[in-house]
């Protein structure tokens, strides 16, 4: 009968198994440091890596400039063992205005790093689990460079993405999106989770069925290691092995380190105040492990009392340092909400001579191919949007074919990573535009949106842009019902650093599509369906002829629909409004010539103050048109602003006109029509006005 043997375990050189204890011992100092100057340091929570160390110093000394991580609130080591000094970490941990990091906008170790001779770092968020997402994005960009033959030749070396995790996190729905598309197009990342068994205060028996390793055979083509994080050594030896794998084959990885938690949760969330295992996690102390390791190994306890007094030297002198580094400047809070756009003047012939009218969705369309033809790093992906169908309302009709199905692509129902993912894919250098299917469905991805996407430009303190275009189909048409017909302006206009557009012509919705395409902050397209073809009587001008392939609108313009003299013997007023509004307020507008002004915003954010406190000042009598619910729209913050800004001109109070304040919008066309404004309701508001 054959013997059973284990594998040989690798030897790991003593120059590494030195340089980690130093690290260690780096983490270690910290740690101790923080706790003994808490009066000072807990002044912002922070977390560290106490326990953790060997998995992660295992991960970062085997990480290439190439490759891009995302490490999570506790990783510290791993931020060491890439190549961080305490005294940047610990510029972060202060606050201080040359924290490497962001500025002193967010917490210790939430790293956002850009730099040639380190892993690259995209900004994420303390919302555990939400990293996931990103992160995976960014393995499906690489993925994509490498099919198109864009990515650089790095000899067989190639880049891979590392998503840090705590354990309790996996339990997070948005995780499983990411593992689903990992999976599915079999990426080339790692996840790497760190499980100690503790949420905050809520223990592994309580929150979880199973644990990661478990959890991932649910995920078919998700390998899995499962190891003892606190074993150097091994750690070193399993993350080379997969790393060389994903390097190599291009497919995910799940590592599951079990490791103690040593440390407080954070500084706000003390152990001793609920934990009763202390003791025995202390029995489970990476540093002593790899200590005696060395011991094993022949180095002298003088030569390891060097590295220890080095490790405490150093964070003792860099905490001095620290505290004596500049702090912010007041201005300082106002840079960086948006990357620098070059689009500022409109350009291009809106309506070339010889053609006819195009239909609003076509001119979107025409759009999209022009830049993709144009644009290699330019995709599109959503639901739907492949070569079978291109999209629901055909909006995407054709691209897939032109393309190819790498360039245009369906997702899995998952409006969460088709919004994060974005993060990841403009990290390495792509241009996304992505759909989500209908305006109803934005919510499962409103999380990514605010959390990751609309925040990176700015804690990052403007290294890490979103570059994305977002369509969404929006508004009402044709008894959509509850779930297909809403509108969410009012919403995503309250998510700062995002750019949100509203166009109501098919001439607008190209040129703001290729603006939207050159500027690098992110920028939500709402696309009103009733609009798309121009079937409801008295929308026909949403046809307009298709401008030329240089065409560009800067966001930020609103566009003049129709003007009127504004004479002190003439009784007159403006509609400033948007989307569907527009044609509401142009057939309403017929009974009263010469009489209304009508202003279309295009962009919501930004928005075209001047032009709508010019036109309020001008005329004295404002009326705000939505399509949204009244009470506490976007709308009615317009109107606050024109108030606020115009008070002295103005002879009647700014009136807003917006559907009826319920829930839903009815299937039933009585009730929708009901619920919703129109021609002849914009009248009796204009008269009513006019007569003010």
């Amino acid at each position: 009968m054959p013997t059973l043997t284990q594998p040989k375990v690798k030897e790991v050189s003593v120059d590494v198994l030195k340089k980690a204890y130093g690290y260690m011992c780096t983490a270690k100092a910290l740690t101790d440091l923080y706790e003994a100057n808490k009066e000072i340091t807990a002044k912002y929570v922070h977390a560290t890596s106490r326990g953790h160390e060997a998995i992660q110093i295992a991960l970062g000394l085997q990480l290439l400039p190439q490759d891009y991580l995302s490490a999570y609130y506790r990783d510290d080591s791993i931020l060491l063992s890439i190549g961080m000094q305490p005294y940047e970490l610990m510029l972060q941990l202060l606050a201080k205005r040359d924290d490497p990091f962001s500025g002193g906008r967010t917490y210790y170790s939430h790293p956002s790093l850009r730099r040639d001779d380190m892993p690259k770092i995209p900004h994420q968020s303390s919302a555990t689990g939400m990293q996931a997402i990103p992160t995976t994005g960014i393995a499906m960009g690489l993925q994509y460079l490498e099919t198109t033959k864009q990515q650089k030749d790095y000899k067989g070396v190639n880049p891979i993405a590392v998503c840090s995790l705590g354990d309790a996190c996996i339990t997070e729905g948005e995780v499983s999106e990411a593992f689903q598309m990992a999976v599915l197009k079999q990426l080339p990342i790692l996840y790497l989770v760190q499980d100690n068994e503790w949420d905050i205060s809520a223990n592994a028996k309580e929150i979880r069925a199973q644990d990661a390793t478990e959890y991932a055979k649910g995920f078919k083509g998700l390998e899995t290691r499962t190891i003892d994080g606190t074993d150097f050594v091994k750690s070193f030896n399993t993350l080379q092995e997969v790393i060389e794998l994903i390097r190599k084959e291009r497919r995910p990885f799940l590592v599951h380190a079990k490791v103690p938690l040593l440390n407080h949760h954070t500084s706000g969330v003390r152990k001793e105040w609920y934990r009763d295992d202390l003791e025995e996690a202390m029995k489970k102390d990476p540093l002593p492990k790899l200590r005696n390791r060395l011991l094993i190994e022949g180095v002298e306890t003088g030569e390891l009392k060097k590295i220890e007094d080095a490790a405490t030297a150093l964070v003792k002198a860099d905490y001095e340092k620290a505290l004596l580094a500049e702090d912010p400047h007041p201005e300082d809070l106002f840079k960086h909400d948006f990357a620098p756009t070059t689009i500022t003047e409109e350009k291009g012939n809106r309506a070339p001579a010889g053609k006819q009218p195009t239909v609003m969705v076509d001119a979107a369309l025409f759009a999209i191919s022009e830049l993709m033809t144009k644009h290699p790093e330019c995709l599109l992906y959503g639901q739907d949007v492949g070569h079978r169908l291109g999209g629901v309302f055909r909006e995407a009709a054709t691209l897939a074919q032109k393309f190819g199905n790498h360039r245009v692509f369906n997702t899995p129902i998952q409006e969460a990573f088709i919004i994060g993912s974005t993060v990841g894919m403009s990290a390495v250098g792509l241009k996304p535009i992505i759909e989500v299917q209908f305006a109803d469905y934005i919510w499962p991805g409103l999380n990514q949106l605010f959390t990751e996407v609309s925040r990176s430009c700015y804690l990052s303190n403007g290294k890490w842009p979103v570059s994305c275009i977002l369509r969404v189909p929006i508004g009402a048409y044709g008894s959509g019902g509850p779930y297909h017909s809403s509108s969410v302006e009012s919403v995503v206009c309250n998510i700062k650093g995002i750019k949100v557009c509203y166009p109501s012509t098919g001439a607008d919705l190209k040129g703001l599509m290729k603006a939207a395409y050159y500027d690098p902050n992110p920028v939500l397209m709402l696309e009103h369906k009733g609009l798309y073809w121009s079937k409801i009587k008295g929308t026909e001008d949403a046809k307009t002829i298709e401008p030329d392939e240089d065409y560009i609108i800067p966001l930020g313009k609103a566009r003049m629909v129709q003007t009127c003299d504004a004479a002190k013997d003439k009784n007159t007023l403006t509609v400033i409004t948007y989307g569907m509004g527009v044609y509401w307020a142009k057939n309403a507008a017929k009974k009263f010539p010469n009489q209304i002004e009508i202003v279309d915003l295009r962009t919501l954010s930004p928005l075209d103050e001047e032009t709508i406190y010019a036109s309020a000042k001008k005329h004295g009598k404002v009326l705000v048109l939505t399509e949204e619910p009244k009470s506490n729209s976007f709308a009615q913050s317009i109107a606050s602003r024109i108030s606020e800004n115009c008070f002295e001109a103005l002879d009647a109070p700014v009136k807003v006109v917006g559907a009826e304040n319920l829930p839903a919008i009815p299937l039933n066309s009585i009730l929708e029509k009901t619920m919703l404004p129109n021609a002849d309701k914009v009248e009796v508001a204009m008269e009513a006005l006019l007569k003010y």
